[in-house]
């Protein structure tokens, strides 16, 4: 894997907006059939990073490339999954016109159907398992259902690198857990190059390779056994902190200094 060229290479990438340093020296890569976990809190940046990631925002410096070009230059290689969409159940949309729209959804109005639009459509609806829900309204499938409508049309021009924004948020337990299997087996099947933003790291432990852990705009990088060290973690964080690993979870928690945000700690860490 280490031949082969990066899908996402990020290299000292520092982001200002509004005038205030929001990321700072931010490094890493992704290579084809790797998922990175990208973990932090609220106002982490990561948002801020996922959106430099597509082209939306510029760097003050440093460099984002996607299969060796920039991002603007390489959309269609990305397929990009927001943290939230809501349907109006009463909207006559299909799952499958759903997953049609990421064909050429830029244009006025639906494309046309035709044999290589068939067939794309299926692909991506197959490849989520999503066939048993194609004709039903997306405003009216379940939370799980959508997200696999979503997922679908991120997948139907078959991109190379799937972005997920917050994907088992507001999830149930079933439904987050089915979510991972998904994303295991699209790395498998295609060699996808999966970047997922979260709060807690554990759901995606089972599938994860990289994990770049973000603390105010500053992220501590590489394999999830590299990362998730206490002298680690404590040099991101500014204070101590110990690792703790049980019955397959992580657990990051504070050695309780005075000044330590506990809360906000315990939440990134899935605690």
């Amino acid at each position: 894997m280490t031949n082969q060229r990066a899908i996402l290479a990020v290299a000292d990438l520092s982001v200002d907006l509004g005038g205030r340093s929001i990321l700072r020296d931010v490094s890493f890569d992704l290579h084809p059939g790797q998922l990175c976990a990208l973990i932090g809190e609220n106002g982490a940046g990561k948002t801020t990073l996922l959106r430099t990631l597509l082209g939306l925002i510029s760097q003050r410096t440093g460099t984002v490339m996607i299969d060796g070009e920039a991002p603007r230059k390489h959309r269609a290689l990305v397929g990009y999954v927001p943290q939230k969409i809501t349907f109006d159940p009463d909207l006559p949309l299909r799952t499958r016109d759903l997953v049609r729209l990421g064909l050429d959804g830029h244009r006025l109005g639906l494309p046309l159907w035709n044999t290589r639009t068939h067939a794309a459509v299926d692909a991506a609806l197959q490849a989520v398992g999503a066939e048993d829900f194609a004709d039903r309204r997306v405003g009216e499938l379940s939370g799980g259902q959508q997200q696999r409508a979503v997922i679908a049309h991120a997948l139907v021009r078959k991109p190379r690198l799937l972005i997920l924004d917050e994907p088992l948020a507001n999830l149930d337990f079933g439904s987050a857990n089915a979510l991972v299997d998904l994303l295991g087996k699209l790395i498998a099947q295609q060699q996808m190059t999966v970047l997922v933003t979260a709060h807690d790291m554990n759901p995606l432990i089972p599938v994860m390779d990289r994990l770049v852990y973000l603390v105010d705009g500053r992220a501590a990088t590489g394999k999830v056994a590299e990362v998730v060290q206490p002298e680690v973690l404590s040099k991101l964080y500014g204070y101590p902190v110990s690792v703790l690993r049980h019955g397959g979870r992580i657990l990051v928690l504070p050695d309780a200094p005075e000044n330590a945000d506990v809360a906000n700690l315990n939440r990134c860490a899935g605690h």
